[in-house]
């Protein structure tokens, strides 16, 4: 399933899918740049945050996912970069980061001092979606380079060198989880360049949706104990019992893979989810979750019964 049948199976507004794909339509995108078109074979689930950030980004805005672990942040991100086909460049923040990253920095090429640009310079020239990863962990001053980009003015200023107008399909999307270490609140003059998009947490339905289509050939029950162990987790996080740390979706998802290759699900288990965390009390706390849902009689064959050796070579090559 492409990520247009998947929205129209989410029930998405028929025409704001429609002007999305004029959209890629209207902005032609060089072949070079095809390669940083994100192609994935998972979508993220939710009508209304589709709507809204499809809405936004056809609007000329910049969007700010926020919300707890595991919700999705990224896929949506990759999501996005699909359905406009707009070419992606990602900014990993963290304390080190500075305006050199983001815009450019000199360098020697040729005998001759040049500018080697950095992933905002890119997509103000090509169109680009900016991803700023994990926004609110960089320092305010690195950031604040970017406003007149972010604003109404859609510039960028290169000292000794030109101002760039931004091109019209050029976008930026941050994504923030406000539970990290070594997060902060973000300055509120950068906030106001954001639409800003909540993501709740994930809940038994969407959870159960994205694990039946990434593993169409497991037994549904026994699915449905493995996302009762993130649910379950996510509760006592939400509670304060224990940390994040342990709520890692991706790390359910690599667990279900490795026990459909054939690896036991204890084993599986301690590799995706109770290995996460590195308190001693806190590991304990998991692993008992864990043994209230997964018996250390099951194997492989009794999650996925279905499943045959062709299949798992087709889904690993």
């Amino acid at each position: 399933m492409g990520i247009i049948d998947n929205l129209k199976q989410q029930n998405v507004n028929e025409k704001l899918i429609e002007d999305a794909l004029y959209f890629k339509k209207y902005y032609k995108l060089e072949d070079s740049l095809q390669h940083r078109i994100s192609q994935s074979n998972s979508y993220f689930y939710g009508k209304e945050i589709w709507d809204m950030c499809i809405s936004a980004i056809l609007e000329g805005e910049n969007i700010l996912l926020s919300g707890p672990k595991a919700t999705g942040k990224n896929l949506l991100a990759d999501n996005l970069s699909e359905l406009f086909g707009r070419p992606q460049w990602n900014t990993s923040f963290h304390i080190n980061t500075d305006s050199t990253t983001l815009i450019g920095t000199d360098t020697f090429i040729d005998n001759e001092v040049k500018l080697r640009r950095g992933s905002v310079y890119e997509c103000a020239i090509h169109g680009g979606f900016g991803i700023f990863d994990e926004i609110n962990m960089a320092k305010n001053d690195a950031i604040a380079v970017l406003h007149s980009a972010l604003d109404h003015r859609r510039i960028i200023d290169v000292p000794g060198y030109e101002r760039i107008n931004l091109h019209p399909a050029a976008r930026f999307i941050g994504t923030m989880n406000y539970e990290y270490a070594g997060t902060k609140e973000l300055n509120e003059a950068l906030v106001s360049r954001f639409m800003v998009i909540d993501i709740p947490s994930i809940g038994e339905d969407k959870l159960m949706l994205i694990l039946n289509n990434e593993f169409p050939n497991a037994d549904k029950e026994k699915l449905l104990q493995f996302a009762g162990i993130f649910l379950d987790l996510q509760l006592k996080s939400q509670n304060g019992e224990i940390s994040s740390k342990s709520i890692d979706l991706r790390g359910l998802i690599g667990s279900l893979k490795t026990i459909k290759r054939g690896l036991s699900p204890e084993l599986a288990i301690n590799m995706g989810i109770t290995g996460k965390t590195f308190d001693r009390y806190e590991k304990e706390i998991v692993g008992d979750i864990i043994k209230t849902r997964i018996p250390s009689i099951w194997n492989s064959k009794d999650v996925f019964p279905y499943n045959s050796l062709n299949n798992q070579l087709e889904s690993s090559f």
